[in-house]
């Protein structure tokens, strides 16, 4: 069950963040209304370090689910709690640790669906990997 929730879990990442990404450029006062819905992400997340435990599966899971819920956290931290403009002022003491998670969790999502799942899946998370890597770069 694991393995399903988790690529299912990386499917809807991904669609929140091209989502967001499309509409970042044009239509920013949108976004900074319903933004916060990505944050939601965080309670599937979660639950699936409860299911880690329960099927005792690998603890690489454990792993890149934290990662993603240490990116989620710096990304309420940096654009909702404190608002910090560090993608206009290029600061890389806040910009490297906010770009390290994000490839480290799109990463995580792509490998462990592709290595414990389906290699079929796996390829589809690294589509829109790259789809929303195209659209975060274009839109910013």
């Amino acid at each position: 069950m694991l393995e399903r929730f988790y690529f299912i879990l990386g499917l809807l990442n991904s669609g929140f963040l091209i989502f967001i990404f499309l509409i970042r450029k044009n239509h920013l006062d949108v976004l900074q209304k319903i933004g916060w819905v990505y944050f939601l992400l965080a309670i599937p997340a979660v639950y699936a370090l409860f299911l880690v435990q329960r099927e005792q599966k690998s603890s690489r899971y454990t792993i890149f689910l934290t990662i993603f819920l240490a990116f989620l956290a710096i990304e309420a931290l940096y654009d909702w709690v404190l608002k910090i403009p560090f993608r206009e002022t290029m600061n890389w003491k806040l910009l490297a640790p906010y770009a390290a998670l994000y490839i480290a969790m799109n990463y995580g999502f792509v490998v462990m669906t592709w290595k414990y799942y389906s290699v079929l899946y796996g390829i589809l998370l690294f589509v829109l990997m790259i789809i929303q890597i195209l659209l975060n770069v274009f839109s910013h």
